[in-house]
């Protein structure tokens, strides 16, 4: 399938409440409101193309570069194509559940995701840390090294309150999985988020606190302690 039946198929499958919506969270022109469930059809019929994940993904366009996301072969991606794609993330929803989710399939995740948070830069650090959700939320618990977790743990609870808008939250749901995802370290993130305490976000009037303890109990109650998840993208 090539990128002009693609961007027809989406065209035809977008929603004005969607499109207000991505629009009202960082989104901007163009885009078409797609749903992400309604791409999957789509998204069956082509499996992997990375060329024409590339051309979505240049498009500029927010639906077709998640779809990008969504058929793009991670494994084909080097290091240069992620700070291309990281640097064309112009809003979180780009960064978090589209760059970082696809660098989350590849063997080079955490030395780049590494790189993006001691960058210093909003949407490389939410999506560096947001990467590492992604893979502790789903690899087995020995692919990561226990001192570096503590570690970030640690950098996280020294530097979060002063950090970019969106490193925060990405901090926080760090500090969040960490506790759920992998056990060896749940004692640890708990102490970490009682440190940290509630986080400020959106200051002024649009000002609201979020606080991964809270979530970190709800979890508890939930029963999903080591929770691991099958897939990460659609």
């Amino acid at each position: 399938m090539d990128a002009v039946t693609v961007m027809r198929e989406l065209e035809a499958l977008g929603k004005e409440r969607l499109k207000k919506m991505y629009i009202s969270n960082g989104a901007r022109e163009p885009l078409f409101g797609v749903a992400t469930g309604e791409m999957k059809p789509i998204a069956k019929r082509i499996k992997h193309d990375q060329a024409l994940a590339e051309q979505l993904y240049a498009t500029g366009n927010y639906d077709a570069m998640y779809f990008a996301g969504v058929v793009a072969d991670p494994k084909a991606m080097t290091e240069a194509d992620f700070e291309r794609w990281i640097d064309a993330a112009y809003f979180y929803m780009i960064a978090d559940f589209v760059v970082a989710v696809t660098l989350s399939e590849t063997d080079i995740a955490q030395e780049v995701a590494d790189k993006w948070i001691a960058s210093g830069e909003e949407l490389k650090m939410s999506a560096g840390y947001s990467c590492y959700c992604w893979l502790l939320g789903r690899f087995p618990n020995d692919k990561f090294s226990v001192s570096k977790l503590a570690g970030m743990l640690e950098q996280v609870q020294r530097t979060i309150h002063d950090a970019p808008e969106r490193a925060k939250y990405a901090m926080n749901l760090f500090i969040y999985t960490v506790a759920v995802s992998f056990v060896a370290l749940h004692d640890k993130a708990v102490e970490v988020a009682k440190a940290v305490g509630p986080v400020e976000v959106g200051k002024g009037k649009k000002s609201k606190l979020i606080n991964a303890l809270v979530n970190i109990d709800k979890a508890m109650d939930r029963g999903q302690l080591g929770f691991k998840r099958k897939y990460v993208r659609c």
